[in-house]
């Protein structure tokens, strides 16, 4: 799926023992449906079908007619369920380890808790209040957090957004340093397919096709530290002196310039010696 993303299949929907013939499209497809073999010119591929035409109008069932293909067959089955198969899904938790390192420091800090406990991230869950240290988040709260709900997503799937954030004083105790961590949906529906492919006893190809619905979650981390140091505040000050400095200049130089009333400012600042 990608760098730092993971995925959790909530639905699916499976065409099982897919061998390489001929059979007729699927009557979802606009482009397969025909009543006669000159609607199927032979060699042309179906548009967002399965396979390439035949040339041949054939019986889908009792009342359709589409073009005959050749192609994996039977073609995909499109029959999505009405529930999400894996419902309970929404009761997995997921364990997120991350560790930061601020190499300007030397600072490294890692988001779970330094334990001996063998069982504790066993049996904790992440709380930002009680248990801020325990990243393992229950998939429900982690949709509930990003303002969806998990049975909404699960049945066509959808996209998660995880966003880890340090934000670091270093001049207070490395235990104060922990993450806050953020989520958002990205997207309301995601699904791809897979297959498993195997050999039959006759040595035929067959497929196992499985299109996977479920939930993607993008993982990203933001970090930034600071730490008082006494070289780059003494600089700051000094900018800021000189800069007052020249903004005398420059009033000034509006003054006795450009100022309309620039004479009686001249005589207010410059006394003539006689």
């Amino acid at each position: 799926q990608g760098e730092n993303v993971l995925f959790l299949v909530t639905n699916f929907i499976a065409t099982a023992q897919q061998a390489q013939g001929t059979c007729p499209e699927s009557p979802s497809v606009l482009d397969a449906m025909c009543t006669e073999d000159a609607d199927c010119p032979m060699g042309n591929p179906v548009v967002h079908g399965n396979g390439i035409k035949t040339g041949k109008c054939v019986m889908f069932n009792a009342t359709r007619s589409t073009c005959e293909i050749y192609g994996w067959c039977p073609v995909e089955n499109s029959t999505l369920p009405r529930k999400p198969l894996l419902a309970e899904a929404e009761n997995f938790t997921l364990f997120i380890k991350n560790t930061v390192h601020f190499t300007k420091f030397n600072f490294s800090k890692c988001n779970t808790l330094q334990t001996s406990d063998p069982s504790y991230f066993k049996s904790c869950t992440y709380d930002p209040v009680f248990n801020p240290s325990c990243p393992v988040f229950r998939v429900r709260n982690m949709v509930e957090a990003a303002g969806e709900h998990f049975g909404d997503l699960a049945l066509l799937g959808g996209s998660i957004g995880v966003l880890i954030k340090w934000d670091c004083d270093l001049d207070h105790p490395a235990a104060q340093c922990q993450p806050q961590y953020f989520f958002s949906l990205q997207d309301t529906r995601y699904n791809f397919r897979t297959a498993s492919y195997y050999w039959g006893s006759q040595r035929q190809l067959y497929r196992n096709l499985l299109k996977l619905y479920g939930l993607r979650f993008d993982i990203s981390v933001h970090g930034q530290a600071g730490k008082f140091s006494i070289i780059p505040t003494a600089v700051s000050f000094g900018t800021s002196i000189a800069f007052f400095g020249a903004a005398t200049v420059v009033c000034d130089l509006v003054l006795l310039y450009l100022d309309a009333k620039a004479d009686l400012y001249w005589k207010e600042k410059f006394e003539e010696v006689r």
